[in-house]
C-alpha cells in the first residue's frame, strides 16, 4: 500500500474532528485500503536507519507489573468520529495505570526483520490512501524513547535492530489518540518479521515480559478477525450480519485466552480453516501472539470491548492484568 503522509508539525493535543462522510464515500475509501491490504508498510527498512545500542539508561523497575493490552483497531476512519469503538479505546486509559512508556506491536509494520523505533520524535505515519484530507492532517506527536528501545533490543537479542526511519503508524496512533490524547507518553513500535513462524514470534515476544516490571505498557494492535474483503462485501451489500465463521473464531480465541491455551493460539494459523478464513494474511493476527506471550498465569483476563464492525471484523479488546 502506498504510504501517504505529512510531516509531523502541528497539533500539540490532537482532538478528533468529525467531518460528514456518506456511506458510498466510505465504501470507496475502504476499498482503496483493501487494494493494498497485504502490505501497508512503507519501504522495508532491512538494515537502513539502524542505531548503535548502549546497554545503559534502561527503564527503572517498579513494584507493580504493567498490564498488557490487545486492541482491535479496525478502520482508520474511526479516528474521525466518536463512536462505540473509540469510546472503548478511551475507556482503556481508565482501566490501566499510567505507564512510563508504551511498546506497541502494530499489524502495519509487517516487514522482513525485527526492528524497534529509536526516534526521539517518531513521525506520525499515514499508511493508507484514498481517505479524506483530515486523515492526513492528524498528528500524534508522542515522544520516542531511545532508552526503552535499547532495553527492548537487549531483551530481544541479536535478531533485533534499532530503526530511525519508521514512526507510529495507524495501528498505533488511531488507538493512542483516544487513550492518551495529550500524546505525552513515550512510545516505541516493534515490527513484525513476516519470515517467522507463529511459534518463533511467541518465543521472541516472551522475552519482552520483563518490560512490564519497568512500567512499560505492551500493546498489540490488530484484530481477532480481519477478512477485509469479506467485510467490504458486506458493506457494499448492506448486509452487516456477522457470519458463522467470524463468530466461531472470535469465540475460539476468547476460550483459548481464558484457558491460557498457548498451544492452541500458536498453532491455529494457518492450520485451522476458520483461522485462515478469519485471517487471509497473518499481519492482524500476530499482534495477539505478541501480547499473549508477554503474560503469564498470574494475569486476569477481561474483555473491555467486544463486537463486530462491518459484519465480520472483530473489535474485541483484551486486557491482561
Amino acid at each position: 500500500m502506498t504510504a501517504k503522509h505529512l510531516s509531523k508539525a502541528t497539533a500539540d493535543q490532537p482532538q478528533p474532528t468529525p467531518p460528514t462522510i456518506d456511506r458510498r464515500r466510505a465504501v470507496q475509501m475502504i476499498a482503496a485500503m483493501l487494494a493494498g491490504a497485504a502490505g501497508c508498510s512503507r519501504a522495508n527498512p532491512d538494515q537502513r536507519g539502524q542505531t548503535p545500542m548502549s546497554d545503559t539508561d534502561s527503564p527503572q523497575r517498579t513494584d507493580q507489573r504493567a498490564p498488557v493490552l490487545f486492541v482491535g483497531h479496525g478502520s482508520p476512519l474511526h479516528t474521525l468520529t466518536k463512536n462505540q469503538w473509540t469510546d472503548g479505546f478511551a475507556a482503556l486509559a481508565e482501566q490501566v495505570p499510567r505507564p512510563a512508556a508504551i511498546l506497541a506491536i502494530s499489524a502495519h509494520w509487517y516487514v522482513n526483520g525485527t526492528y524497534l523505533t529509536a526516534n526521539a520524535s517518531p513521525e506520525t505515519i499515514h499508511d493508507f490512501s484514498g481517505f479524506p484530507r483530515p486523515m492526513y492532517e492528524i498528528q500524534y506527536p508522542a515522544p520516542g524513547s531511545a532508552d526503552v528501545a535499547k532495553r527492548a533490543r537487549q531483551l530481544l537479542g541479536e535478531r533485533a535492530g534499532l530503526n530511525s526511519e519508521w514512526g507510529l503508524d495507524h495501528g498505533t496512533w488511531t488507538v493512542l489518540r483516544w487513550m492518551y490524547p495529550a500524546a505525552d507518553i513515550p512510545t516505541i513500535q516493534l515490527s513484525i518479521d513476516r519470515r517467522l513462524s507463529p511459534k518463533q514470534h511467541f518465543d521472541l515476544a516472551r522475552s519482552l515480559a520483563e518490560l512490564r516490571d519497568e512500567n512499560v505498557l505492551i500493546i498489540g494492535s490488530g484484530n481477532v478477525t480481519h477478512n477485509l474483503r469479506d467485510a467490504m462485501g458486506r458493506m457494499r451489500a448492506s448486509a452487516p450480519d456477522t457470519p458463522v465463521w467470524a463468530q466461531a473464531f472470535d469465540d475460539q480465541v476468547k476460550t483459548a485466552v481464558v484457558q491460557r491455551d498457548a498451544a492452541k493460539l500458536i498453532s491455529t494459523w494457518p492450520n485451522d480453516d476458520i483461522a485462515r478464513q478469519s485471517h487471509p494474511t497473518p499481519d492482524h493476527w500476530l499482534p495477539l501472539i505478541y501480547a499473549y506471550a508477554a503474560t503469564d498465569d498470574r494475569d486476569q483476563v477481561t474483555f473491555p470491548t467486544t463486537g463486530f464492525d462491518l459484519g465480520s471484523l472483530s473489535m474485541r479488546n483484551i486486557l491482561f492484568s
